[in-house]
């Protein structure tokens, strides 16, 4: 393994733009740590000049406590085995759980403000880097209880995470994983390996993988159950007590979108079926299954066609594929590489994965890669760039208090990079095997990605609605419910394995309740949006800024529109089956 020392320096990010020393960290630590204590304001919300006045030291002390966060989290994980920065990390653990404690008042304070006294702040103009957030406190007050009982429900916070940590202590220390011998030795099927294994040219490992993690699950099956039957009923509580109509309602307000959206996406996509099932027979004559099974779905049906590039030509043919976002874009990526956004290569200790994260008072991202010379590694450049960009444009033309976008819109400008690399790719090759690669590549990334998280979509709301009903949850009927959304969503080409209808229960996700679908409406923006840039050109791109800079300044969903997105009408999800529609006829062809 590659020692951090022996890198070059242009290929390590440029940390000490943060801090020069750990001195300058130890002592705006100490200021920080000093300046925590606004109860000053407590109870004195009603006036607008204090109001205002609290809202601007917040942030003042906010830009600080991330300066400090990012730079330990950084640090951290360039050598996680390093103690100094694990002692950072502890450091900004404790200071940020007491600047979260002595700001809890702020929000009850304001929800039990009537609409008139915050109707008033949002029309008053010095308010504006905050009118989109007391809107949504307005929005929210039909939901805020008396205080004595939003004072029992906070004290139940700890017990209603309880399910969540149970599921996790379940699923990575106590889930017993079965070994299987692979060529002759023993290998553990973990969470890791077993989407190794899945995708294995021999098929018995396939199907050993297969039916040994399941029943793994299987085993713990009552148990799991009962845990997510108990977070379903806790949801439904939650959701009683604050007078919402449903699950699902009190989980979209919360980020202020539309259900038209959600209905839409499970709409669109039901009656898209007929093309993943051409998909998935397509990929059965292509494999030569006379039987095609569930473990046989995650076998690569190209093998990787990998364009082994050194780092700085993988760079280059990254900003070649996304020259239609024009000039400003490519002088940015430039950027990245001269000043030294991104830390490039996997060293030992450094923290594995990718990720793109950003620090406002510097005002541009940082990049960790761990970049090797794959395919998928230079998809991986661009999609975390996507990240930093939307970052860069939102923090550029945002007030602090407005730059953070939701998290119903953080993978759309990633995924847009993907898309408009792989379209420049495919244009400008003439390898027949790396073409097939690349549209293989893009219909599994859809399939994963929109028809699956979308199936998982369909999982909780039909599992809410019964318990909304009062219908009592059982594991069986659990195991019904998925079996016969997976035999939906798959079609005839494939067998239903009896151990998939166990797969609900090895889902993380699923004590996040109604997050998974986020991810769909996502790559459904993404896709719609690059596929529009093609066609329309600069008109595109410039919509496309608007929606960069936006950060969180509206409803996600009208953020989007900025773009041409309108997630509240059918186009773009039209536009996103149309799309996997044309690589699987195209696949087809080749």
């Amino acid at each position: 393994m590659t020692k951090r020392i022996d890198v070059k320096t242009e290929y390590k990010w440029n940390i000490e733009e943060i801090f020069a020393s750990e001195k300058e960290w130890d002592e705006l630590f100490d200021e920080v740590s000093s300046e925590l204590d606004f109860s000053k304001y407590e109870q004195k919300l009603s006036d607008a000049d204090t109001l205002l006045e609290c809202f601007k030291e917040l942030d003042r002390v906010a830009l600080k406590l991330e300066k400090l966060s990012v730079y330990a989290f950084m640090r951290h994980d360039e050598d996680t085995a390093n103690s100094f920065y694990n002692g950072k990390m502890s450091q900004i653990d404790s200071l940020e759980v007491t600047f979260s404690s002595s700001t809890a008042f702020i929000m009850p304070e304001l929800t039990a403000l009537s609409e008139e006294k915050l109707m008033s702040f949002i029309k008053d103009e010095r308010f504006s880097d905050y009118d989109y957030e007391l809107k949504n406190i307005i929005k929210s007050k039909p939901h805020v209880l008396s205080k004595e009982t939003e004072s029992v429900l906070a004290l139940g916070g700890q017990v209603f995470q309880g399910f969540h940590s149970i599921f996790s202590m379940i699923d990575n220390a106590d889930l017993p994983f079965p070994e299987l011998e692979v060529d002759g030795e023993k290998l553990k099927v973990t969470h890791g390996t077993y989407s190794v294994l899945l995708q294995s040219s021999d098929r018995t490992v396939r199907e050993k993988a297969f039916k040994a993690y399941y029943n793994a699950y299987y085993g713990l099956l009552n148990t799991i159950s009962a845990t997510y039957i108990g977070n379903v009923n806790k949801n439904v509580f939650l959701t009683r007590a604050r007078k919402y109509n449903s699950c699902l309602e009190r989980a979209l307000i919360s980020e202020d979108v539309d259900k038209v959206v959600y209905d839409n996406l499970i709409s669109a996509t039901n009656k898209a079926l007929p093309i993943l099932h051409k998909y998935v027979e397509n990929k059965k004559k292509t494999l030569k299954l006379d039987e095609m099974h569930m473990y046989d779905m995650y076998v690569p049906i190209v093998e990787n066609q990998d364009l082994k590039l050194d780092f700085v030509d993988a760079f280059k043919l990254v900003k070649k594929g996304l020259e239609p976002l024009g000039k400003e874009y490519q002088d940015l990526l430039q950027r990245a590489f001269d000043e030294r956004w991104m830390d490039v290569f996997e060293t030992e200790n450094k923290r594995s994965g990718a990720y793109s994260i950003h620090v406002y008072a510097i005002k541009h991202p940082y990049v960790l890669l761990n970049y090797q010379k794959t395919t998928h590694d230079i998809f991986t450049i661009a999609h975390e760039l996507g990240h930093s960009m939307h970052s860069y444009f939102s923090s550029k033309n945002q007030p602090q208090s407005k730059a953070d976008y939701k998290i119903f819109v953080a993978e759309v400008a990633s995924t847009v990079n993907e898309v408009l690399l792989l379209k420049y790719m495919l244009k400008n090759t003439d390898d027949v095997m790396l073409k097939k690669f690349l549209l293989s590549y893009y219909m599994d990334m859809i399939k994963g990605t929109l028809f699956r998280q979308t199936m998982f979509a369909e999982f909780e709301y039909k599992v809410h609605s019964l318990a909304e009903q009062n219908i009592p949850l059982t594991k069986d009927l659990l195991n019904e419910i998925y079996l016969g959304l997976n035999q939906e969503y798959y079609g005839e080409s494939v067998i239903s394995d009896d151990e998939i209808k166990y797969e609900w229960a090895r889902i993380p996700h699923f004590y996040r309740a109604f997050y998974v679908y986020k991810y769909a409406t996502g790559i459904i923006s993404a896709i719609s949006i690059a596929e529009r840039i093609y066609s329309e050109g600069e008109n595109a791109v410039k919509d496309y800024y608007k929606f960069l800079s936006s950060g969180g300044s509206d409803s996600p969903v009208e953020l989007l529109k900025l773009a041409g997105v309108d997630l509240t009408k059918t186009c773009a999800f039209e536009s996103a089956m149309n799309s996997f529609k044309n690589a699987l006829e195209e696949f087809e062809k080749l």
